[in-house]
C-alpha cells in the first residue's frame, strides 16, 4: 500500500467520523429539546435517559445513514483535492484515475462491513433497550387498532378475533378452527379471551366446542376454559418496528412464522431484511458516483459539489422511500423495492464514472 493509498484512506474516514459525530451531536440537542418534557413529566432517570436512550440511539442513527455520511465525506474531501490541484498532480504522476479509486473503495469496505454487522447483530440488542425507554417514557401505551384479525398459528390451525384490547389483553369473538387437509374436524368460538399473566395461560370464557369427525358430530360447551395455545398477547401488541430490534437470524424466522399465520404486514419485515443488505452495498454506489463527481474542477467550487452532491443523495433516499411505499401496499416485490434504488444510481454512477476526467 502506498502513501497515497494511506493520504486518500485517513482522508475519507476521518471526514467520514467527522461529518457522524458533527451530525450526530446536532441530532442529540434536537432531540432532548424536543422530550425533555416527556422526561420531566414522566420522571425519566438520568441514568436510564443517558444510556438506555442515547447511548443506544447514536448508533442506531449513525448506521441509519451511514451511506449518505459517506457520500458527503466523499465529496467534501475529494472536492477539496481536487481544487487543490491534487487530483491533477495524482493523474500526472501516471497513475490511471482506476487506480486512484481502489483506497476510496477499501474505505467503502470498511464502512459497508461495519454497517452490516452493526445492523443485523450489533444494534438490534441495543435498539431493545431504546424501545422500551421510548414506549415507558416518551409514547402512550401502545394500543392495536387493528380489527377483524386472522392468524394461522400452526399448520392447520387457524384463529379469528374481531378485536384486540391491548391494555386487558382480551380478544373478543374469538374462533378457532382445526382443519385436516382441506376437512374441518374442529371448531371453537367463544364471547371473548384473556390472557392470564399469573398462569401464562388463555382463559376462554363462554365457548362452545363443535368436533366434526366423519358425519358424525359431538358439542361442548361451558362457561371458561384455561388453555395454552401457540401463541401469546405480544403477537397483537407488536409495534410495526419490533424488528429493530431482531438480529438477522431472529429476523429470518420472525418472517418465516408470520408467513405462516398470513400476517398482513409481512412486506414490511422483508423491507426491514433487504435493506440491512442493500445500504451497506449503497456505500460503494454513493462513493463511486461522488469521486466521479467531485473529482472534476467545475466553476461554482465546492459549494456546488456539495449541492449537486446533496441533491442526488436526497434523490436517493426519496426514491427508495416511494418503492419502499409500492412494496409495503402490495403492488411491487420487497425485494426489487429495496434494490431498485441501487440498481438505477449504480448506471447514473458508472455513466459518471465514464465522463470523470482520467
Amino acid at each position: 500500500m502506498k502513501k497515497l493509498d494511506l493520504y486518500i484512506i485517513r482522508k475519507f474516514l476521518g471526514t467520514f467520523f467527522f461529518a457522524i459525530v458533527l451530525i450526530i451531536s446536532i441530532s442529540v440537542i434536537f432531540d432532548f429539546s424536543e422530550h425533555i418534557d416527556e422526561f420531566i413529566d414522566k420522571e425519566a432517570p438520568l441514568k436510564a435517559v443517558l444510556l438506555d436512550y442515547y447511548l443506544n440511539f447514536i448508533p442506531y442513527f449513525a448506521n441509519l445513514f451511514s451511506a449518505l455520511f459517506t457520500f458527503i465525506a466523499v465529496i467534501f474531501f475529494t472536492s477539496k483535492m481536487a481544487y487543490n490541484t491534487e487530483i491533477i498532480a495524482i493523474l500526472s504522476s501516471g497513475i490511471s484515475f482506476r487506480r486512484m479509486m481502489y483506497p476510496y473503495f477499501l474505505s467503502a469496505l470498511i464502512i459497508g462491513i461495519f454497517s452490516f454487522l452493526l445492523s443485523n447483530y450489533i444494534i438490534p440488542p441495543a435498539n431493545q433497550k431504546r424501545l422500551d425507554f421510548t414506549a415507558t417514557y416518551i409514547k402512550k401505551q401502545f394500543r392495536n387498532n387493528e380489527r377483524n384479525i386472522h392468524r394461522q398459528i400452526e399448520p392447520g390451525v387457524f384463529i379469528y378475533m374481531q378485536n384486540w384490547e391491548t391494555t386487558s389483553k382480551t380478544g373478543y369473538k374469538f374462533a378457532m378452527e382445526k382443519f385436516d387437509g382441506k376437512k374441518l374436524v374442529s371448531k371453537l368460538t367463544s364471547k371473548y379471551i384473556r390472557w392470564n399473566d399469573k398462569e401464562g395461560k388463555w382463559t376462554i370464557n363462554g365457548y362452545f366446542i363443535r368436533n366434526i369427525k366423519g358425519e358424525k358430530e359431538s358439542f361442548e360447551s361451558g362457561k371458561k376454559i384455561d388453555t395454552t395455545l401457540n401463541f401469546g398477547p405480544k403477537e397483537f401488541g407488536r409495534k410495526k418496528n419490533i424488528v429493530e430490534a431482531m438480529n438477522y437470524n431472529e429476523l429470518n424466522d420472525y418472517i418465516d412464522q408470520q408467513t405462516m399465520r398470513g400476517d398482513s404486514n409481512i412486506n414490511a419485515y422483508k423491507i426491514e431484511k433487504y435493506k440491512r443488505m442493500a445500504n451497506p452495498f449503497s456505500t460503494f454506489i454513493l462513493t463511486l458516483i461522488g469521486v466521479s463527481l467531485a473529482s472534476r474542477k467545475i466553476r461554482g467550487g465546492m459549494g456546488l459539489h456539495l449541492g449537486i452532491g446533496l441533491l442526488l443523495s436526497f434523490s436517493f433516499i426519496l426514491f427508495l422511500q416511494i418503492s419502499v411505499v409500492f412494496a409495503t401496499n402490495g403492488s411491487m416485490n420487497p425485494m426489487l423495492a429495496v434494490w431498485l434504488p441501487n440498481i438505477v444510481f449504480t448506471v447514473v454512477a458508472l455513466y459518471l464514472y465514464r465522463i470523470a476526467p482520467k
